[in-house]
């Protein structure tokens, strides 16, 4: 499996394409929000000759769901992510407009994602990990064979995601991050939704949040 990084929009926000030998890929988390972001993430699926077969959000705040819409439309997608995150993605309008970013809304949530839940494409296979606290039905995506998450907003590196938003919980967070990421192996390589990747090992040694 490889991964593919494009940080987008005024948050810095880091949108991943996964991909493999099949050419098939997902889309999580797509935060582009003008023609020339667009048309960056459209291009390099052009250019390998992928087929988008998913839409994921790991959480639905407003940076992650910017594109939503337009992925979706371009590519006939439904949108995947856990049900909790339903009242997140309905408020998110009123969230753009305090922002003052244009924002065209995201598809309702149809396809849902449950904890330990399997998802599969191409050659591969990911497992659903719950990990709420910087939102509320946050979730993370765990690559087991490469030893590959992808975290969204719930671990940075030496940081965590913010818990001052609505629906946030800071010993939630903490909890989660605990029971849910730091059992993995200490090499699993985290792709987070802001920032450079980092590794389980290396916040378990370094993360300020867990001294």
């Amino acid at each position: 499996m490889q991964i593919a990084r494009f940080t987008f929009n005024d948050f810095q926000e880091n949108t991943y394409v996964l991909y493999d030998e099949s050419n098939e890929c997902l889309i999580i988390d797509p935060g582009c929000n003008n023609t020339f972001e667009q048309k960056t993430i459209t291009d390099f699926i052009a250019d390998n000759m992928l087929t988008p077969t998913m839409l994921i959000n790991t959480h639905c705040h407003i940076d992650h769901v910017l594109g939503n819409r337009y992925i979706s439309d371009k590519y006939a997608l439904a949108l995947y992510a856990h049900e909790i995150e339903k009242k997140v993605l309905a408020s998110q309008p009123m969230v753009a407009q305090y922002y003052g970013l244009y924002y065209d809304p995201s598809p309702d949530i149809t396809g849902v994602l449950e904890a330990n839940a399997v998802i599969n494409f191409g050659n591969n296979e990911l497992k659903i990990l719950f990990v709420p606290g910087h939102s509320p039905g946050h979730i993370c995506l765990f690559h087991q064979k490469s030893n590959q998450l992808i975290a969204g907003d719930a671990l940075f590196k030496e940081s965590i995601g913010r818990t001052d938003l609505p629906g946030g919980n800071y010993d939630t967070l903490i909890s989660s991050i605990r029971n849910e990421l730091f059992t993995l192996p200490e090499s699993t390589i985290v792709y987070s939704g802001h920032g450079d990747s980092t590794t389980i090992g290396h916040e378990l040694k370094n993360n300020p949040f867990f001294r």
